[in-house]
């Protein structure tokens, strides 16, 4: 992501000629979106979204048990000083 950005904010700079990147080639320019486009294939190549993306859904889960645990254990309390 931070290459897509880096390249986005590049591109804006080359076009609208501001600063030294105005003297820039295109070709650097473009680099940090093939970056990004070598990053996206390597992590989906080597199960790092995936891997991401289960570490995310544990942690919902985690934190809905907990949650609810929580919510149990409140419930037993109210019912003791009755």
């Amino acid at each position: 992501m931070y290459f897509l950005g880096l390249g986005v904010v590049l591109l804006v700079l080359k076009y609208l000629e501001i600063g030294p990147v105005a003297t820039w080639e295109w070709w650097v320019v473009l680099i940090p979106f093939a970056l990004a486009v070598v990053w996206w294939a390597w992590a989906d190549s080597s199960g790092y979204t995936k891997r991401k993306a289960m570490e995310k859904e544990d942690k919902r889960r985690q934190d809905r048990i907990d949650k609810n645990r929580e919510a149990i254990g409140s419930l037993a309390k109210k019912r003791r000083r009755r």
